[in-house]
């Protein structure tokens, strides 16, 4: 997956300091005034990778669409990572609690573009 985002430190920031992702590479293009960060949990060619790309010359925040709907991520402890996001001053959409028609616990906030990310308990099963 791949998303346009307005201040690479801050997305950085968000997604490796505060969400605890890794910078896997980061490729900058002069010619073409953009930068490409490649983030993750594990090697590329092993796990899921999101590419984060900043174009240099962008003043206005995106507009997301009505195509895109949220990213998702599993947490141990959704109550836990929840009072920890809060702690670190990211906004949350919706507090932990049970899906509507489900069974999983979820719970939503906001990258620093605005970008809704889902984080959920995995099920046991």
């Amino acid at each position: 997956m791949m998303i346009r985002v307005k201040e690479l430190e801050k997305s950085l920031d968000f997604y490796v300091r505060i969400m605890g992702m890794t910078i896997l590479r980061k490729n900058e293009y002069p010619e073409g005034k953009f930068t490409n960060v490649f983030i993750g949990y594990g090697p590329e060619n092993k796990t899921t990778t999101i590419e984060l790309t900043n174009n240099w010359d962008t003043s206005e925040p995106y507009d997301k669409g009505d195509a895109y709907g949220h990213i998702a991520f599993n947490v141990e402890n959704l109550t836990e990572a929840m009072e920890y996001l809060k702690s670190e001053g990211v906004k949350i959409k919706s507090e932990a609690k049970k899906m509507n028609h489900g069974k999983r616990i979820l719970g939503f906030i906001f990258d620093p573009d605005g970008y809704v990310i889902e984080l959920n308990e995995p099920l046991n099963v």
